[in-house]
């Protein structure tokens, strides 16, 4: 019995590692990240961060694409090799097709959006106009919102999702962390002020 559970969670810890690729090792690559502080710091709003948002913003939707990898693998082997390694494949690719479609139909947004980089911009541009919250406005994306280093006033109220930064608390509690949240923001916005 338990030879039998070793390949079927052997075949699923697999597609769910093949089908995360994307987000969880491109943006962590040294040369992506020169230009951002290291994690957990706030990030200055400007362009390379609204990049950033909309590179993760691909990554995320990229694991479709991945999926196929263990999906025709899973496929394989259910007819012509292990049927519960190949089950284990088939499962959890097959989930997060599902789940990523279904959020889709039903209209929640990913970790990272396109909206997201136009709200980001709209700050920076107000930032820098005569309309800023302050004379040496500089906004800075914390953990849970958008403030203005100089004044402190909360710009946009935005919670802030994994920007592929290595992570801090190490190499392993971080790439365990990033699979359970899958990117999204762990703290909720605060209520608006």
């Amino acid at each position: 019995m338990w030879a039998e559970f070793f390949e079927f969670f052997s075949g699923a810890a697999l597609a769910y590692l093949i089908t995360r690729i994307p987000f969880l090792t491109f943006p962590r690559v040294k040369s992506w990240n020169e230009q951002f502080p290291p994690h957990p710091e706030p990030i200055y709003v400007d362009g390379h961060l609204i990049q950033r948002v909309l590179h993760m913003r691909i990554f995320y939707w990229l694991a479709l694409v991945f999926a196929i990898i263990p999906l025709t693998f899973g496929w394989v082997s259910l007819g012509h090799g292990s049927a519960l390694f190949g089950f284990g494949l088939w499962t959890v690719a097959g989930w997060l097709v599902l789940s990523r479609v279904t959020a889709f139909i039903a209209g929640e947004e990913a970790p990272a959006t396109k909206q997201m980089a136009m709200r980001l911009q709209n700050v920076k541009n107000i930032s820098e106009s005569e309309d800023s919250c302050c004379p040496f406005a500089q906004p800075m994306w914390e953990i849970t919102s958008v403030r203005c280093k100089s004044c402190g006033k909360v710009l946009l109220n935005e919670p802030r999702p994994d920007l592929g930064r290595p992570r801090s608390d190490g190499w392993i509690m971080g790439f365990i962390r990033l699979l359970v949240s899958d990117g999204r923001p762990i703290m909720s916005s605060d209520e608006e002020e």
